[in-house]
């Protein structure tokens, strides 16, 4: 990322992107609790360890764990020790949720609307792409994918294969910098977390535009893929959106 403060890019949002190595551990407190809010995480989940959510946030160990603790203290996850041990998720919702939700999202929600729009910009872009120029070896790395997700018995299990599926798609694009383009947009929409929302609804929901998507990238479809990936991607923008007014208080635009 290039520019000073008044050059920047308007993807380079801090609370889109990496926290910054001087955040609290509040701060972190409050991304991991709106994650498990968006259900990217889960009720009896494990979340990643300090050291994979430290790089991921791009802050130390140490405000991760103050973070756990906090979320801890307010009943959002259990702590356990040794083998096997962790950090797992105990309560989806709560009134304890609502203050982080609202620090995390309401306060920067200008900038979760461009970001909504320059990802539907950009997948449908991957998609056409991808479409054009698949080959044999990149339809059957998708095709792998899509039958895991069918296949899914739990929302990780499937917001596993969902993440091998776009992944596939976006490796059939030929073009690195896409590939990596699409991995920075899922970091910011999850808040850092690389994990999209994910629960029965939404599972419901993106399986048939998996399937559509897959097949316009098998017949060579580069109109078709763009407008289902354009279409498919909302449902993420839905959740989040969805969660923001749960959370907005009455009588705030």
């Amino acid at each position: 990322m290039g520019g000073g403060p008044e050059g920047r890019g308007s993807m380079e949002h801090e609370a889109l992107g990496p926290l910054r190595p001087a955040t609290t551990g509040e701060q972190v407190a409050h991304r991991l609790a709106t994650a498990i809010a968006l259900g990217e995480f889960s009720l009896g989940d494990r979340l990643p360890s300090e050291r994979d959510l430290a790089a991921l946030l791009q802050v130390s160990r140490e405000s991760v764990r103050a973070a756990l603790r906090r979320l801890a203290g307010s009943g959002l996850v259990e702590i356990r020790r040794g083998r096997g041990g962790g950090a797992f998720v105990r309560a989806e919702w709560g009134e304890a949720s609502e203050g982080a939700v609202r620090s995390a999202l309401l306060e920067r929600w200008t900038e979760f609307e461009e970001l909504f729009d320059y990802r539907r910009l950009v997948e449908s872009l991957i998609a056409r792409t991808a479409a054009e120029r698949a080959d044999d070896a990149d339809r059957a790395a998708i095709a792998e994918a899509l039958a895991g997700f069918d296949a899914a018995t739990t929302p990780g299990e499937a917001r596993e294969h969902d993440v091998r599926l776009h992944a596939a798609v976006a490796r059939a694009t030929r073009n690195a910098r896409l590939v990596g383009l699409h991995e920075r947009l899922l970091s910011e929409v999850s808040l850092g977390v690389s994990a999209e929302p994910y629960t029965w609804a939404i599972y419901e929901e993106a399986k048939p535009h998996h399937h559509a998507l897959a097949e316009a990238i098998a017949r060579g479809d580069g109109d078709a893929a763009a407008r289902i990936a354009g279409h498919h991607f909302a449902i993420t923008e839905d959740a989040l959106r969805r969660l923001a007014e749960r959370v907005r208080p009455p009588g705030t635009p």
